[in-house]
């Protein structure tokens, strides 16, 4: 099962893996509030920056995060076959872990937040499952 949470939040057996989904770690994060740190799952320093200085919309947020998440990255141009940086095949892990147990998707928002990056990184999670 996929679910997702504060980094915040409690910390419950039911979370399974608990994977900080950020891309930046947070100054003074314990490191027992994760099992795993995928920094590489989070939205670029800059989109993170433009949505929290209002520069973008969630809505734009949103398809450039999705982008983002699919895009070449620049170790790709010495590759003709595999491509991705590795976020397809993590993305895809992330996936088949969920079905066999539970895993959480962390991120410093809120619990209560609905503008969040870790919920559009449920669905393409889920869309691989």
């Amino acid at each position: 099962m996929l679910k997702t949470k504060s980094v915040h939040s409690p910390i419950e057996n039911a979370d399974g893996l608990r994977l900080l989904v950020a891309r930046f770690r947070g100054h003074g994060l314990p490191v027992d509030r994760y099992d795993v740190w995928l920094a590489s799952l989070g939205p670029s320093e800059k989109l993170l920056k433009g949505f929290l200085a209002d520069k973008i919309t969630w809505a734009e947020f949103s398809k450039r995060y999705r982008a983002e998440m699919f895009a070449d990255a620049a170790g790709d141009k010495d590759n003709a076959t595999i491509k991705n940086h590795g976020q397809k095949f993590t993305v895809r892990l992330i996936a088949k872990l969920a079905q066999r147990e539970n895993v959480t998707l962390l991120c410093h928002c809120a619990e209560d937040a609905a503008q969040c990056h870790r919920f559009l990184l449920q669905k393409l999670i889920e869309r691989e499952g």
